[in-house]
């Protein structure tokens, strides 16, 4: 693989990159913000609980399904071409989701979200591979985990700030409406700035591949996420059932178009690289604490009946950990190596798992102490921000510069379905288990419940994470084998 050195490096390439991470915090920000905001967004639009959950479904489900082709566009077509054509569409998005006077309007512009941001987020992940050296892309993705940390921490807090602050009257219109001004400064500062990035061969546009990629996503997520309220119907299972018949479809035509000297959206030889399956699985895995943000969310307002902002603020402990991780991740690398993934993934499994005994010790009604209950909202973000950086390089690293933005749109693609399938199958087992009550003891059990369903996937994922790096060990004196730089 063949990747720049210091000397030849891009120059502008960390103010770049810089650039390019806002379209990396804006699209969490945007999903962890309007956790906080749903019961406002209820209120005054009169959603039903079926809407409610299309109003963060929709987004989550049409941003995961349109990754690939986003990351794909920008080795075509230019990454900073396609980062600026994201963010103004984001942004006239958040523009309509602002405005909106119906549910429907409302779950429109966030579809419109959901696709612009899958065009714009992948570019930041793509250009670590594109423009730095490989000294430099440790920290780089370190301070691309660390986004998703601030995002966590902003996105929560800034929500129930912004809520109560009932700012010029729009309430909570002004979690959408927060996005224009960041993307008319980064615009007017950074189309100067920016220096295209793209694929060095000339490529073509995969229009086929897209298509059986877009269904493919579409048949897997759309059943997850609306099955259980739809209490699922005939056409869920049909979906199911089609997802392996599409994903073959799309492997066939891919490797026909490959061996045809096209330029296909998922590359077969690519694929194939060893030990990127696992790698993949365990991103799946890592990703099951998806569902702990709706769903602590929903305990805090709903069982406790704590106001928005002070739920928001009670998200800051893990938002911190989740910030500071990632900074000490280059530092710690020289001890634990490889394995800090699989630390990571031990730390959030201790602190979900501390956190559902916590609750459990706590009498009906009542908040649980905030001492240990923001120690171990930090040992779990924390956790997450150390496993991230090196999950993603673990994925990433491998793979040759004019393929960047194919496997960032694949690794973020992994993210989002592993978020589907956490809210969808915990989720589930959340409201099987809260059934038609309630109560705030009904909502207390579920979620102690749910908070050691997470803990249980992420010590299958440290585990499977250790399984990889002993057996990567074992080929590194292969040179086409899968070594976790």
């Amino acid at each position: 693989m063949s990747t720049p050195d210091i000397t030849h490096a891009e120059p502008r390439r960390w103010a770049m990159f810089i650039i390019l991470l806002v379209g990396a915090f804006l699209q969490p920000l945007d999903f962890f913000i309007v956790n906080v905001a749903l019961p406002a967004i209820q209120g005054e639009l009169g959603t039903s609980s079926s809407a409610e959950q299309l109003v963060i479904s929709s987004y989550a489900a049409v941003y995961a399904v349109t990754l690939i082709t986003g990351g794909r566009l920008g080795d075509i077509y230019g990454r900073g071409k396609m980062f600026f054509l994201g963010l103004i569409g984001f942004a006239g998005a958040s523009l309509l989701c602002g405005l909106a006077w119906s549910p429907w309007v409302l779950i429109t512009g966030r579809i419109l979200q959901g696709a612009t941001a899958a065009i714009m987020a992948p570019q930041a992940l793509a250009s670590v591979q594109a423009i730095f050296p490989e000294a430099e892309k440790p920290l780089a993705l370190s301070l691309y985990g660390a986004v998703f940390g601030l995002a966590s921490v902003i996105g929560q807090v800034l929500g129930g700030i912004l809520i109560a602050a009932d700012l010029f009257g729009l309430g909570w219109r002004a979690i959408f409406l927060v996005n224009l001004p960041v993307a008319i400064l980064v615009t007017l500062f950074g189309l100067p700035l920016l220096k295209e990035t793209r694929a060095p061969s000339a490529q073509r546009l995969d229009p086929v591949g897209m298509l059986l990629a877009s269904l493919t996503l579409s048949a897997l997520i759309l059943p997850l996420i609306e099955g259980r309220e739809a209490q699922w119907p005939w056409w869920t299972w049909l979906l199911f059932l089609a997802v392996p018949l599409l994903a073959a479809g799309l492997w066939r035509y891919e490797r026909r178009l490959s061996q045809r000297g096209g330029s296909p959206l998922l590359d077969p030889a690519v694929l194939r690289t060893p030990g990127l399956g696992q790698g993949l699985t365990i991103v799946l895995l890592f990703y099951a604490i998806g569902a702990f943000f709706l769903l602590f969310s929903i305990y805090l307002q709903g069982a406790l009946r704590l106001h928005a902002l002070t739920a928001g603020t009670l998200f800051l402990p893990f938002g911190l950990g989740f910030l500071v991780g990632p900074l000490l991740t280059p530092w710690l690398r020289r001890f634990a190596g490889n394995y800090l993934s699989a630390i990571g993934m031990g730390l959030e499994t201790a602190g979900l798992a501390g956190m559902a005994g916590l609750i459990t010790q706590t009498p009906a009604g009542m908040t649980p102490a905030m001492l240990p209950l923001a120690l171990l909202l930090f040992i779990t973000g924390l956790g997450q921000g150390l496993a991230m950086p090196t999950l993603v390089r673990m994925v990433t690293g491998q793979v040759a510069p004019p393929f960047s933005g194919m496997i960032a749109g694949i690794t973020s693609s992994a993210l989002q379905i592993s978020t589907a399938l956490s809210v969808a199958v915990i989720g589930g087992l959340f409201y099987s288990l809260l059934g038609d009550s309630g109560s705030g003891a009904a909502i207390t059990h579920a979620f102690i419940v749910a908070l050691l369903a997470m803990a249980g996937c992420l010590a299958a994922g440290a585990g499977l994470s250790i399984r990889l790096i002993r057996r990567a060990s074992r080929r590194a004196s292969t040179p086409a084998s899968f070594s976790l730089k």
